[in-house]
């Protein structure tokens, strides 16, 4: 089963069980899912899925922050809600060690000597810890690995 047809799986169930913030939550994501579709014109794939969910997730972790910072906690506790929920499509993330030896491969892989490389490294390990890993942690991970020491 494809990811996006779980999505509709578990909107009909939070329906049936009257889950109103899981609803609520899922109708946003079926929501941004049918705006790539109808803006791009395409069927969107497993991977476009995760993409469009890792977006949400970002957007929830920077509300959470800013309502924390403005004494929201109201507010607050509604995202945490939401990112509960949309963290439970994401496939399990991989630790750092992990990261780094899927780093140290795309570095020799891609054959890089320094910093000017790394728009090459990131293309290849963007595409295999798509969804699996915090992006921002690999860029560091990457210039960590591509500085010259």
């Amino acid at each position: 089963m494809s990811l996006k047809a779980q999505i509709t799986e578990d909107m009909k169930a939070a329906m049936r069980a009257k889950e109103t913030v899981k609803l609520g939550t899922i109708r946003l994501l079926t929501a941004a899912i049918k705006q790539k579709e109808v803006d791009e014109r395409i069927d969107v794939t497993d991977a476009m899925v995760l993409a469009i969910i890792e977006k949400m997730i970002k957007q929830r972790k920077d509300s959470i922050q800013q309502f924390e910072a403005g004494a929201r906690l109201d507010l607050a506790d509604i995202e945490k809600a939401e990112l509960a929920i949309l963290s439970t499509y994401m496939p399990a993330s991989l630790s750092e060690a992990e990261i780094k030896a899927e780093v140290a491969a795309a570095v020799t892989a891609s054959g890089a000597t320094g910093p000017q490389d790394m728009g090459k490294v990131m293309g290849i390990v963007k595409s295999k810890l798509a969804g699996r890993a915090d992006m921002t942690l690999v860029s560091v991970l990457v210039k960590a690995a591509l500085a010259p020491a």
